[in-house]
């Protein structure tokens, strides 16, 4: 392929409609590009898979060699379905790779943006868009990494506490120009091909939530930075298939993943002491409500939960580098 060219992978889950939009807008924001898109179904068991073959095969998507669509044949979570349409045989050898969610609706311009922004920058090695709501309001993606402070604030939001710690807070205040973050969300991210080979895909051991953490974190551990790009935007609806707007508590899957992400990227103590760190900020928080304060939203059964998964076996990395080896030229 020539240089600059972009492999897209939507990963569907029970959101057939929306994926085939994604990818609809994917595909004009992919003119004068060369690459391909990738539609993958997580086993949604729904007739999703049928459905998306049946309307990529109607709108000539497939004929012409620029879409094509794959079942995966389990749900494996976000990591795994991303991983399977990156390595399945006669995918593209290309410059770069873009996560896209399928609720997720790329600008005309997003895609060139970002491809010309990474292709002008050797040195970056994952790039993250503008995500807005399909109301125009921004949506935080861009993030710092999470600490043992960030934990106890996130927990205690208390607004001394906040400002004490306002430079460990994940959530970054909007960057005004294009620029390095620690981390950006999955919903539209793009990932220089090298990055795949040198560290591998996503960690599998992630079901869903913090494997875009994870996965930047060992980047730039490797020497590959992540940078966030305001210009280029992608409209993304949010919570589409997880139900996330509408949780009390997170479930089980993002107790686990969170504690993974600690273990395996700062060892069992700091896991320990992030943990300690929440509980801490719960304390906090129960405190105002003692004392008076009205707190709606606290998150009944976060601590207990928090604490069984401490305590739960460690789960080993899934990642497997040789299957992100593009063949030898």
């Amino acid at each position: 392929m020539k240089p600059g060219s972009v492999h897209v992978v939507i990963l569907n889950w029970r959101s057939a409609d929306m994926a085939l939009r994604s990818a609809e807008t994917a595909l004009h924001a992919m003119e004068g590009i060369e690459g391909l898109i990738t539609l993958v179904d997580n086993d949604s068991g729904d007739g999703s898979f049928e459905t998306l073959l049946s309307a990529a095969d109607a709108r000539g998507w497939t004929e012409s060699g620029r879409v094509r669509v794959l079942q995966a044949g389990r749900n494996g979570g976000f990591g795994a379905g991303n991983n399977f349409g990156l390595k399945q045989p006669g995918g593209p050898d290309v410059d770069h790779v873009l996560i896209l969610n399928p609720d997720a609706f790329p600008d005309p311009s997003m895609i060139r943006l970002m491809r010309d922004y990474m292709d002008a920058r050797p040195g970056v090695g994952l790039l993250g868009s503008r995500v807005e709501g399909t109301d125009g309001r921004h949506h935080e993606t861009h993030f710092r990494f999470p600490s043992v402070a960030s934990e106890f604030e996130n927990a205690a939001q208390t607004g001394p506490i906040s400002r004490i710690l306002s430079r460990r807070i994940v959530a970054m205040p909007m960057p005004q120009q294009a620029g390095p973050v620690d981390w950006v969300a999955g919903a539209s991210l793009m990932i220089r091909a090298d990055v795949l080979e040198r560290i591998g895909g996503f960690d599998e051991a992630f079901f869903l939530y913090f494997e875009e953490t994870d996965l930047c974190r060992r980047a730039a551990e490797a020497g590959w930075p992540t940078h966030y790009m305001p210009e280029a935007r992608v409209a993304h609806i949010g919570s589409a298939t997880t139900g996330m707007k509408e949780w009390k508590i997170p479930p089980d899957y993002w107790f686990q993943s969170r504690e993974h992400y600690f273990r395996h990227n700062h060892g069992r103590a700091y896991a320990v002491m992030a943990t300690v760190a929440h509980l801490a900020g719960l304390g906090v928080r129960r405190l105002r409500m003692a004392i008076g304060r009205d707190d709606p939203t606290f998150p009944k059964g976060q601590a207990a939960a928090l604490i069984r998964h401490a305590f739960a076996p460690g789960r080993p990395r899934q990642i497997n580098r040789s299957e992100y080896r593009r063949d030898p030229a």
